[in-house]
């Protein structure tokens, strides 16, 4: 089955390639780079690597250039999407236990899930996982246990079914809410997270102790009640 990995890219100039090799590494060639109207070399570190890189002339946040990915994939007749971060916190090695139960005809959408096994997730990520898993749930009627993983795979009934139209973090949400009404097979699966000191000082600002991660996430829930109403 033809599997397109989807990696929405923002100023990751410094770990991109390396991101990009490691999934080369486990087998997977068809690779989409969307950079999110990055300041730095993102766009030109993808390109050079040979893979399709996509790029947005400005920020529009990771669920729009998901959605950019996730479109470019159906041009191409994808048979599986799976979106990954591209900060290198994903390991390519769970790709085939995302994929498996899709090619098994046993799921439409399967969630890497971070919260099955948590032992080595900082106890601040653990809550604001928490806290969003109930949010998702107020403002969608879906429970799964990590609502905010940004690595899942979706068969082509499944990416046909869904559309983004909340260009920031909350679309992950969202998009579960599109899952749930369109009677999707969901499944989720344990994956292992790689925490580098690239990553923990890229996320250190989302602390549950950070002014900004608080604002962030008020943010992501009065965005999501103005969708709630518009809709």
């Amino acid at each position: 089955m033809k599997t397109y990995i989807i990696l929405p890219a923002y100023c990751e100039g410094k770990v991109i390639k390396e991101v990009i090799a490691s999934i080369k590494k486990e087998g997977y060639k068809n690779i989409i780079v969307v950079d999110d109207g990055s300041s730095d070399n993102t766009y030109e570190e993808a390109k050079s690597t040979g893979v399709i890189t996509i790029s947005h002339p400005i920020n529009r946040g990771k669920g729009a250039a998901t959605q950019t990915g996730i479109d470019a994939a159906k041009l191409l007749n994808a048979d599986v999407i799976v979106t990954m971060d591209s900060d290198g916190q994903h390991d390519p090695k769970d790709i085939k236990k995302l994929v498996k139960p899709i090619i098994d005809q046993k799921a439409d959408v399967v969630i890497g899930s971070r919260m099955i096994n948590n032992k080595d997730m900082p106890q601040s990520r653990i809550l604001m996982n928490k806290i969003a898993n109930i949010v998702t749930y107020i403002f969608f009627g879906i429970m799964v246990s990590d609502s905010q993983s940004g690595l899942r795979a979706y068969s082509k009934k499944a990416y046909n079914s869904v559309y983004t139209y909340m260009d920031r973090y909350e679309f992950e949400s969202e998009m579960l809410g599109q899952i749930k009404d369109a009677n999707l097979r969901i499944k989720e699966v344990p994956i292992k997270v790689i925490y580098t000191d690239y990553s923990k000082s890229k996320y250190k600002h989302m602390s549950k102790f950070s002014p900004q991660g608080l604002t962030n996430g008020i943010k992501m829930v009065v965005r999501l009640i103005e969708n709630s109403l518009i809709k």
